[in-house]
């Protein structure tokens, strides 16, 4: 798939305030925060700032749509498992993202994790409430230029004690190099199209 048009739509917190919704399937992208949704969804659109990024973790605090080829969205939630929040807007960010995952809305969500760090308790707790959700769901390790063929390797030996997958059921990108964005954007294409 080639993106050839990406328009940020609108930020919302509340369903009435989503936009309405296309004929085609939408991707959200949900994780820890700094995970690099942002980053991804950068890559994936080919635009350097289309999502904002920051070095601090927790920037996304609202959902935000991203038109693609006016065809479908592309969706940031806001980021989990940030320690210098109140708890009081963890809790709201919490429930802006269940109720965007509750929503009837037709959805596939992308769940980032930095493949340097074995999933935390919430990264399990994501994946628990998607599939108790009935929710279709793929897996993207991010940063994979961080390490080196061994260290992954290594690592991913690492996160399967906390996770059960197949390397062939689950994505790898680097926002630096792109590496795995086409097999993401033909992923996506091929849902788009079902």
């Amino acid at each position: 798939m080639k993106i050839k048009k990406a328009d940020f739509v609108k930020s919302a917190v509340y369903e009435k305030d989503y936009p309405e919704q296309l004929n085609k399937k939408e991707f959200a992208f949900v994780g820890r925060s700094n995970v690099g949704k942002s980053s991804l969804i950068n890559s994936l659109t080919s635009r350097l700032k289309l999502a904002r990024t920051s070095k601090t973790p927790g920037r996304t605090q609202l959902i935000n749509y991203f038109l693609i080829n006016d065809e479908f969205y592309i969706v940031d939630l806001p980021g989990y498992g940030f320690a210098k929040v109140p708890k009081e807007m963890k809790k709201q960010w919490g429930q802006t993202m269940e109720r965007y995952i509750a929503s009837k809305r037709d959805k596939l969500v992308f769940v980032l994790l930095d493949i340097r760090r074995i999933p935390s308790e919430e990264d399990i707790e994501m994946l628990k409430w998607l599939e108790y959700n009935n929710m279709d769901y793929k897996i993207i390790f991010t940063k994979i230029d961080k390490l080196s063929n061994n260290e992954k390797f290594r690592q991913l030996k690492e996160i399967r004690t906390k996770l059960v997958f197949e390397n062939e059921d689950v994505f790898f990108h680097s926002s630096l190099t792109h590496k795995g964005r086409e097999e993401i954007l033909a992923f996506i294409e091929q849902e788009v199209l079902k």
